[in-house]
């Protein structure tokens, strides 16, 4: 009968663990939502006492959470302020999420581009002096421009080069490429680091970039920037085409692409206009 009893009381103990380890759970998230709400971004943090009254708990309860969120990261204290602010940990998490999402959000963006303008659509990214194709989408032509998922081609010769290449200014861009041969590849290829510059600053005031010939001859492309939750750059959506179809479209092309560009950075930040469009 004491065992019985003393069973009872160990599972009433694993209970009340399990109902203070959800508790702690809970304030933490709670602790996370104050501090990522406007008055702590605009105010750079908020102390201890003042997370208490936000949230209605005992302060040294508050005290607790943040002492753990911050050994793991996600929270972290101004030494001068002494005021606690998201940590560079949860930027990590949120970075690799936005990773997933892209391959998730951009192929009906991709296909609806194909079905718009009826020629191959790809989604890169940024390495280096390179890109990066991740995925692309295929009309049913027997003549097509090349599919380069999984393959790297220059950045210089690309218009998802260019558009991955918006937000860095002149001297950003003269650092990385002041090793690569420029005047290497299609007739109209830039001669110089510098008419490369001046090329990737021409497309930027429009919000997408066009390459005609570059690549290599009888090629155009057209590119726009998809961006992050926090605004930066993490792709590109493409749309290239042999020259004898696509050149007199790459207007249409580029104001279609930016479009679908626009709308996948919505949907990366969440926004619930832009998840209602593509559903």
């Amino acid at each position: 009968m004491a065992w019985v009893s003393g069973d009872v009381a160990n599972r009433r103990i694993l209970a009340d663990m399990g109902v203070e380890t959800a508790n702690g759970l809970r304030r933490g998230l709670s602790v996370l939502d104050v501090l990522a709400g406007e008055e702590a971004v605009g105010r750079g943090g908020l102390g201890v006492v003042e997370l208490a009254r936000e949230l209605g708990v005992d302060k040294s309860q508050v005290s607790r959470t943040l002492k753990t969120l911050a050994e793991h990261g996600v929270v972290e204290r101004d030494p001068r302020t002494r005021c606690y602010r998201l940590g560079a940990r949860l930027f990590t998490y949120a970075a690799v999420v936005s990773g997933q999402r892209l391959l998730e959000l951009a192929p009906p963006l991709l296909r609806r581009l194909v079905s718009s303008l009826g020629e191959r659509s790809h989604l890169s990214v940024l390495d280096g002096t390179s890109v990066l194709t991740l995925l692309s989408e295929s009309p049913p032509h027997a003549l097509q421009a090349a599919g380069w998922a999984g393959r790297r081609v220059p950045a210089h010769l690309t218009a998802s080069g260019r558009a991955l290449l918006f937000d860095e200014d002149v001297e950003a861009l003269r650092e990385r490429f002041a090793g690569v041969q420029f005047g290497v590849g299609g007739p109209r290829v830039a001669s110089d680091v510098e008419e490369f510059v001046r090329r990737v600053v021409a497309a930027r005031a429009v919000g997408y970039a066009i390459v005609d010939e570059e690549f290599e001859a009888g090629l155009v492309a057209v590119a726009a920037p998809v961006r992050n939750f926090d605004g930066r750059i993490v792709g590109a959506l493409n749309v290239s085409a042999p020259t004898f179809r696509f050149r007199e479209r790459l207007g249409v092309g580029g104001l279609e692409v930016r479009a679908a560009g626009a709308e996948l950075s919505a949907l990366l930040a969440g926004a619930q206009d832009g998840q209602a469009r593509t559903g």
